[in-house]
């Protein structure tokens, strides 16, 4: 999700240094700080426009879901459920996207454009 500057994004801000993000549009998860970050930039290159439709924390966890429309002009629908530890770091993000066409298009966007930058292994 994009944010402005001057406001926190709801978990890139406090990710641990050996977090982990897993998605739909990737085959395992990605660790570490920056490498989500990484991933997490990319996929924002590939939205026309995001949508917030849900935000609840429910005890530990922060409950998100978006509409959002792909450059390509495909819908896609994402739920994030991101952990949070009891000083409020951030060490597990969870990204469900469907439907299974967008999500095909957005996991080649990113194996184009960070496969030099991540593990081969990650991209659909």
């Amino acid at each position: 999700m994009s944010y402005p500057q001057t406001e926190r994004h709801p978990f890139l801000d406090d990710l641990t240094a050996d977090a982990e993000l897993v998605s739909s549009a990737l085959r395992g998860p990605v660790a570490g700080r920056d490498d989500i970050r990484r991933v997490v930039d990319a996929v924002g290159t590939f939205y026309a426009s995001q949508t917030p439709t849900f935000v609840q924390n429910v005890g530990s966890r922060l409950f998100l879901e978006y509409e959002a429309v792909l450059n390509s002009g495909e819908k896609l629908s994402a739920a994030v459920i991101v952990d949070h530890n009891p000083d409020g770091s951030v060490p597990r993000v969870s990204v469900r996207m469907s439907p299974l066409g967008a999500v095909l298009a957005l996991a080649t966007g990113l194996r184009e454009g960070l496969s030099q930058q991540l593990r081969q292994d990650l991209f659909l």
